[in-house]
């Protein structure tokens, strides 16, 4: 079974080398865009060349989206993936952040041909430091579960994991419902330019959902539908 590692961070983020230590032992392949594209959405480049640097036998830079990655690995890298996981994003993709979020298009990309995948984020709060060994460690916990539980056609899993805090308690996987409300929209007016300066922490949260229980402390779980 070959699984497809990518993210937005770009390749040389540390979070996609935090998902390939939560997959250790799995045969991978990396194919991850060459620049950082967080907030992408769902882009993809159709009308001018991608190149594609190949760093070795299973790792590959792509100057391209998430949603790029994936179609040229599925197409011309290896054409019998199985999973496409991608992550670990710097950085939470809550509700309507699957939207805007390169992250969770590039397992939504993979959806649309078949294949089933699991977006990983994870939360940051107030700008600390995140604890790469942890979210590792967490994320592999969470694949032993959701890899072996069935996919429908075109669904795919979205994963949140909680920034925690020393000395906070382990946190429990909630399967949950994505937050449909707004993040906030706030601006900085200078002149004719406009700065957005919504903060992700206030944000509105459904009690219940993956926004809230992400907050919360806990690692929210989302299925998600092409």
């Amino acid at each position: 079974m070959t699984f497809i590692l990518t993210n937005d961070d770009g390749i040389d983020a540390p979070g996609i080398q935090a998902l390939l230590k939560a997959v250790n032992g799995k045969n991978v392949i990396i194919a991850a865009p060459r620049d950082h594209q967080s907030g992408c959405g769902h882009q993809v480049t159709t009308t001018s060349p991608i190149n594609l640097q190949r760093r070795s036998d299973t790792e590959y830079a792509i100057a391209g989206t998430p949603a790029d990655c994936v179609r040229i690995a599925i197409t011309q890298i290896c054409q019998d993936v199985k999973f496409v996981l991608s992550g670990i994003n710097a950085g939470g993709n809550l509700g309507v952040d699957a939207y805007i979020s390169g992250t969770v298009a590039a397992v939504r990309e993979a959806a649309m041909h078949g294949i089933p995948g699991i977006a990983i984020s994870h939360y940051r709060k107030a700008k600390q430091n995140f604890d790469w060994d942890l979210a590792a460690k967490l994320t592999a916990g969470v694949l032993a579960d959701l890899l072996n539980h069935p996919l429908e056609a075109g669904s795919f899993w979205n994963v949140n994991l909680p920034h925690l805090l020393p000395g906070e308690p382990n946190p429990h996987v909630v399967l949950c419902q994505p937050c449909t409300k707004p993040l906030p929209v706030n601006y900085r007016i200078e002149g004719d330019n406009f700065y957005y300066v919504g903060e992700y922490s206030k944000r509105d949260r459904t009690p219940g959902s993956d926004v809230d229980v992400c907050f919360s402390g806990n690692i929210a779980v989302t299925k998600l539908k092409v």
